[in-house]
């Protein structure tokens, strides 16, 4: 039986390993990277000051994103490199302000992309170890999967990003979803563009509206068209259908996977690629957690790749979670495609499990 400053202590020894640089970024960082990439829902859980300047800054609420800002501005961007980190993140609750400590561990731009996230995986289940977590449960998502998916399906190209921005939001995809199995037929007459600015221009006037403050007219009218043509746009009930079915699938990883595989041959889409991905990552846990699969798992932040995964302990509270997410590099500012994985692990949460 170890003792909380034991765990504590291997936690240390595994964030700091062979090839790991431990970083720790300030507390106080700016809150607009966070706005602009994790959107006004998690802005809502940052703890925010203001500057003299009256620039906005929040007390750190997680380490991944300072992270790889920190790596792209330094001389070994794009060069393979490895961060740990232990500490503690700051976020608002409904309960009030939290102060919890995270470890972690990022990869940038390994050689091998597979063998980094089985890395990352390794990093997770060594924690379980650490603190005994013996109820843990492994779900893993594959964003790359769905992408696959909607690439192969037959649908309006104009679809594909909206439905892929909604996935992990389970609410609001399903919300779209019933929006696009009924909406019109697409047939009503729309005016041109010049027409239609002149229309909304006499518009505001004769409303004594202001054509410089706010929406001005082309932008309104622009606005206008772009959701006429997407509600002209049909998708098939046929790949709603199958799109619904997709995102039903849950259960033990081979199985679930295994209805993946006939649902796309049934469609005739290859996501052979992606399934493979998938199934050469399921024993990475080994026999320290049962790994499920979940179609619909998604972090709900857009920068994900590739495979994802959460760990849960007892209650469903999440324990780690991570996967790849190199669309994170292009958006902080990368010019080229660098693979990054990662993942954090709630030692909070951990050191509960070890006591239960």
């Amino acid at each position: 039986m170890t003792t909380s400053a034991q765990r504590r202590a291997a936690l240390a020894a595994l964030v700091e390993g062979e090839g790991v640089t431990r970083v720790t970024p300030p507390l106080l960082l700016p809150a607009g990277p966070y706005f602009d990439l994790a959107g006004e829902e998690f802005g809502r859980r940052l703890l925010l000051t203001s500057g003299g300047d009256g620039t906005e800054f929040c007390l750190r609420p997680d380490f991944t994103l300072p992270i790889v800002a920190d790596y792209l501005k330094s001389p070994r961007a794009g060069q393979p490199a490895a961060f740990g980190y232990l500490g503690p993140i700051f976020r608002q609750r409904r309960s009030g302000v939290i102060e919890v400590d995270q470890a972690g561990l990022e990869l940038m731009a390994q050689p091998n992309a597979d063998l980094a996230l089985d890395r990352v995986f390794g990093f997770a289940r060594r924690t379980l170890e650490i603190f005994n977590a013996r109820n843990a449960v492994v779900r893993l998502g594959g964003v790359g999967l769905f992408e696959a998916l909607l690439a192969g399906l037959d649908m309006p190209d104009v679809w594909r990003p909206r439905i892929r921005n909604r996935f992990g939001h389970a609410e609001a995809l399903a919300r779209l979803l019933d929006r696009l199995a009924t909406q019109g037929n697409g047939k009503a007459e729309t005016p041109d563009r010049a027409t239609l600015v002149e229309q909304v221009t006499e518009q505001m006037v004769a409303a004594g509206l202001s054509l410089t403050d706010g929406r001005g007219p082309e932008e309104i009218a622009d606005r206008y068209l772009e959701q006429q043509a997407l509600d002209a746009a049909l998708v098939p009930a046929g790949t709603l259908a199958l799109l619904r079915d997709y995102l039903a699938i849950a259960g033990e990883a081979d199985e679930a996977l295994d209805q993946v595989e006939a649902l796309a041959e049934g469609a005739r889409v290859d996501l052979s690629a992606p399934l493979r991905t998938l199934r050469r990552h399921l024993t990475a846990f080994g026999p320290a957690a049962p790994v499920t699969f979940d179609a619909a798992f998604s972090p709900r932040l857009d920068y994900y790749t590739g495979v994802v995964f959460e760990m849960t302990g007892q209650g469903g509270h999440v324990l780690a979670s991570g996967g790849q997410y190199d669309r994170l590099l292009e958006r902080l500012g990368a010019t080229a495609r660098i693979a990054a994985a990662g993942c954090a692990v709630w030692v909070d949460r951990l050191e509960k499990e070890a006591l239960a």
